[in-house]
């Protein structure tokens, strides 16, 4: 007994010190878990509507597109607003048939690489931090590239739905992808 007794006293400061940092380490944890959580919770299910950005979509039909993609509208239809902003996410090797819209539609390439084509012009290759303007009633296509999958912000106007004006085919698309690839 008197042992403990003498082992206890010859703590140094260190050790103390020690001790008291680990009682304030668990005072906060305890502090965060019942005061600043519950607020966490309650801030959660606030009266606002919001989305996210991360979230990876609906898997969209294919309608007018080969491959694979997903589509996450994070504003639509907000008359308040008068624009669009849609999140899609195209597999490699995946294409939009050619389009128009009834506004200015404005292209931000968030992750991997995609072509872009205007009618009558050169397609080109589009990267991660590439921002392009589609002027109103251009016709256009965009997809991920041959072997890169690409995610992208689309800001359109709500005035009209998208008008579809040619099926855009593999062949061409595969020619698009041989010509950008040599380059």
């Amino acid at each position: 007994m008197a042992d403990w007794v003498i082992s206890v006293f010859a703590l140094s400061a260190n050790d103390i010190e020690s001790i008291n940092f680990q009682k304030d380490k668990m005072r906060n944890c305890i502090f965060v878990l019942f005061i600043i959580a519950p607020l966490y919770s309650v801030a959660q299910d606030s009266a606002y509507t919001v989305s996210s950005y991360f979230t990876e979509g609906t898997k969209a039909p294919n309608t007018h597109y080969i491959g694979e993609a997903w589509l996450n509208a994070i504003i639509h239809d907000d008359a308040e607003l008068g624009y669009n902003i849609t999140k899609a996410t195209f597999r490699a090797n995946s294409t939009l048939d050619w389009h128009k819209h009834g506004s200015a539609q404005v292209l931000i390439i968030v992750d991997g690489e995609a072509y872009y084509q205007e009618r009558g012009k050169e397609p080109v290759i589009l990267k991660e931090g590439d921002v392009i303007k589609c002027e109103k009633d251009i016709e256009h296509w965009h997809s991920s590239t041959k072997n890169s999958d690409v995610t992208y912000l689309a800001l359109y106007g709500g005035e009209q739905p998208t008008i579809w004006t040619e099926v855009l085919s593999q062949e061409y698309y595969d020619k698009v992808a041989d010509k950008l690839k040599s380059n």
